[in-house]
């Protein structure tokens, strides 16, 4: 089967990012480093700055770095930008730094979140920061981009405010927020920006750019893809809209039974808790009285019950009916105060959002904040229209200079002291060939943030970053970290037909299934690894994205490919639980299907001759997991010789379907109902409060003794007392060591110092061999794995602890 075609029903709608006229600043040409200071502009022969993005990350200049692809994007375009990296945000004068710009600030909180960058699942605050030089924590503020944009707005008052990045993706619409444990606003009221720019933005923001630049007020750019801003109910730019009560599109009322045609009149109304009997005190209900038929008028009955007439169209004018214009069509959220104080009102709120996701067919979303003179609408146009794979390729072949600012440097000139960029060491000899993902997974924030498209570089444009990467980069030693993106093996996976993908409104192409229409063919990602690894000075390629083995599985070929040339010891894979329960809610397959990866795995890894391992990820705590799906869990992990020593604890990320779940305790996979008929069906067993989501954690870490008094209390309440004993088929010992009732994690147990060498951590007189372990020192996130070689010239002990996505 071939891969889909390049140019999408998507592409046809969009103007290609390569066909504006440059801006006149061109002429200054390509800066080696956007500037951060006075003294780079003049250097440049700048005067002044057209466009000043301010991030929350530090500035690396590399296409994984969501500034740096903002910035040269608009550098091409010919603008002049510049970047105010981590600013103090305790004053305005530090935004200052750079002079005013001439065209508007670009804000982001960074490439993570800041709350989630911030604070653990356990609402603690972090000691490190992955994207700060020297790995220190606290310098971004909390809610960034919020913080950020209050200081350029006083700055200088008068420039427009772009908002985008990721923490502005997922806070579009009024959204749960965890650390509060409240619903808060739009971030486009709190923010006070002029225009939102969610997802991968630069088809929006290229175009914004272009017509700011032509003197068009911000506030009359209404009408761009991927873009959110306030507009007034009296605003005359809204008029002319077709306007859908989003609860008609899904309604979160009671769902009537279907009539059983084979019962009598007395059974249905006896059924309905009502009995067709004038004795008995005749039907109770206008739905037992149909059911006797008597009707609403009741005319054989002596108190009637009165029913409001209901008006449906003529079944045989249905087709005549003039249905608006989707592009012209608004669907009206329930307002921001009534999600606040309705938790299925907020669960019918983001169900309708994720079915507006789609850029084929999304309408435009509208949510009112405020009542009376403070009222005003966020409007939320559709998605942006993905980029096309000649796009993609202006994209990351723009020229990228692949390290951080000159300003980090140590006093050697380098990055690898004091000053060491934790995300930047991870990707630095790291590809990204694709962006998207069609999994759907509800705890999963890359769906929200970059779309179910994918959108694939080409198998050349890929090559020349290798080799890029190959003769420009210091430190390379002939290993390419990862050659994957946000999931490994969707490279030039997708829809079989673009009319189906353009028209189709599911959440996941994989789930409970593998959709008919999704192509499944590897081929296109095993000719990009065979001729990746043939390239002259490049020793391994190695796979760092996690992998879905659901996928995976459809083509053999590609497993032998990977696990015969470009596993470093391990693989990442993320079947998250073993039981139906969460699965369900995490749209994730059975563990059935990481049996049969498994199978590949291992047959392959043997017949190579290379003793390698998969490291499973798992989610404690997911709404919909109970007590017992730990518990079985745990035991499917003893079963299978797994010590997890490293383990993730459910995340409530803004926007997320499952913290939609967790906050209103319903299910918007399924029609979210009020008064709910199947209590077991539509509620989600929630998992709050820390003793609960402790033990949910320790069922994880059930090696770790100081779990196990807790697990004991937890097993002889469920009555499985049975797993406590001495024997192999126990779960915990009987007996208790001693322990200092703590817990160090395997990222900070892994760690070496910040600007000391590996070999100065070992004891004297002790020595390991490169690249391996010291037996007992070293851990990765399962006990007695190898350490990564990420292809840097010291061996990498440090394991990157996993984000939440």
């Amino acid at each position: 089967m071939n891969a889909p075609v390049d140019v999408s029903f998507f592409a046809r709608a969009a103007k290609p990012l390569t066909s504006y006229r440059p801006y006149w600043a061109k002429r200054f040409g390509t800066a080696p480093f956007l500037p951060m200071s006075r003294a780079e502009m003049e250097k440049l022969g700048w005067d002044s700055c057209d466009i000043i993005l301010v991030t929350g990350d530090a500035y690396v200049d590399h296409p994984s770095f969501g500034m740096a692809v903002i910035g040269r994007t608009l550098e091409a375009q010919g603008f002049r930008v510049g970047i105010i990296a981590q600013p103090d945000w305790q004053s305005a004068e530090p935004f200052k730094v750079l002079g005013k710009p001439n065209l508007f600030w670009g804000v982001t909180a960074g490439n993570m979140d800041s709350m989630i960058n911030r604070y653990t699942a356990d609402r603690k605050i972090r000691s490190d920061d992955a994207y700060t030089p020297g790995d220190v924590g606290g310098k971004r503020p909390d809610r960034a981009a919020i913080v950020y944009s209050q200081r350029c707005r006083e700055a200088y008052k008068d420039v427009p405010i772009i908002l985008g990045g990721i923490e502005g993706s997922l806070r579009r619409i009024a959204h749960y927020d965890y650390w509060s444990d409240k619903v808060r606003r739009s971030i486009v009221v709190d923010s006070k920006c002029d225009l939102l720019l969610y997802g991968n933005a630069e088809r929006a923001l290229v175009e914004v750019a272009h017509r700011i630049a032509a003197r068009e007020p911000v506030e009359k750019i209404t009408d761009v893809r991927g873009t959110a801003f306030v507009r007034r109910p009296d605003d005359e730019s809204g008029k002319g809209w077709f306007e859908i009560d989003s609860t008609t599109v899904d309604e979160p009322g009671p769902v009537e039974a279907h009539i059983n045609p084979y019962m009598t009149t007395s059974e249905q109304a006896a059924a309905q808790g009502a009995s067709c009997s004038k004795e008995e005190g005749g039907a109770t209900d206008s739905g037992a009285a149909s059911a006797c038929g008597t009707g609403a008028s009741g005319q054989n009955d002596p108190n009637p019950v009165i029913a409001p007439i209901q008006f449906v169209a003529n079944p045989a004018l249905k087709s005549k009916l003039k249905v608006p214009p989707r592009e012209k069509t608004v669907i009206r959220l329930p307002s921001y105060e009534q999600v606040k104080s309705d938790p299925v009102l907020y669960a019918h709120a983001n169900r309708v959002l994720h079915l507006e996701t789609n850029p084929g067919n999304a309408r435009a979303l509208v949510q009112a904040h405020g009542e009376g003179v403070t009222a005003r609408d966020v409007w939320i146009n559709p998605p942006p229209i993905p980029l096309t794979t000649a796009e993609m390729d202006y994209v990351f072949d723009l020229p990228y200079a692949r390290s951080p600012h000159p300003a980090y440097a140590d006093e050697n000139g380098s990055h690898d002291g004091a000053t060491k960029i934790p995300a930047w060491e991870m990707i630095r000899f790291s590809i990204n060939i694709m962006r998207g993902c069609f999994g759907g997974c509800t705890f999963c924030s890359i769906t929200e943030h970059e779309g179910r498209i994918i959108q694939s570089r080409s198998e050349d444009s890929i090559i020349q970053e290798i080799e890029d990467i190959r003769d420009k980069v210091k430190g390379f030693t002939g290993t390419i970290s990862d050659l994957g993106g946000p999931t490994a093996n969707m490279y030039r996976l997708g829809c079989r037909s673009p009319e189906i993908e353009a028209a189709c409104r599911k959440p996941s192409c994989v789930y409970p299934g593998i959709c008919q229409n999704l192509t499944t063919d590897h081929g296109p990602l095993i000719k990009i690894y065979r001729r990746g690894r043939a390239l002259k000075g490049i020793k391994k390629i190695l796979i760092g994205s996690g992998l879905r083995y659901d996928l995976a599985i459809k083509s053999p070929e590609y497993v032998k490919e990977l696990v015969q040339h470009h596993v470093g010891g391990y693989l990442k894979i993320a079947p998250e639980h073993t039981e139906q329960g969460p699965l369900s809610k995490m749209m994730k397959p059975g563990i059935g299907n990481y049996d049969k990866f498994k199978q590949l795995f291992e047959k392959f890894s043997e017949e190579a001759g290379k003793k390698q391992f998969l490291i499973p990820y798992f989610i404690a705590a997911h709404p919909g997991t109970s007590d017992e799906d730990m518990m079985h869990l745990a035991i499917w992990l003893k079963k299978n010789g797994f010590r997890a020593d490293q383990v993730q604890t459910f995340y409530p990320s803004p926007m997320a379907t499952a913290t939609a779940m967790y906050h209103s305790g319903r299910n918007p996979l399924t029609r979210v109902r009020r008064q709910m008929r199947d209590e077991a069906e539509e509620t989600v067993d929630i998992v709050r409060g820390e003793k609960r989501r402790r033990l949910h954690k320790a069922f994880l870490r059930y090696h770790d003794p100081n779990n196990w008094p807790l697990l004991r209390e937890a097993l002889k309440a469920m009555g499985r007392a049975d797993l406590i004993g001495n024997g192999k088929h126990h779960l915990i010992p009987t007996f208790q060591p001693l322990t200092d009732g703590g817990y160090q994690s395997a990222r900070r147990k892994n760690s070496t110092p910040v600007g000391q060498k590996a070999e100065a951590a070992k004891p004297q007189g002790q020595a390991a061999k490169p690249g391996q372990p010291q037996k007992g020192r070293l851990l990765t996130q399962h006990t007695g794995l190898p350490p990564r070689v990420t292809g840097s010239g010291k061996p990498s002990f440090k394991v990157a602890a996993r984000k939440p996505r």
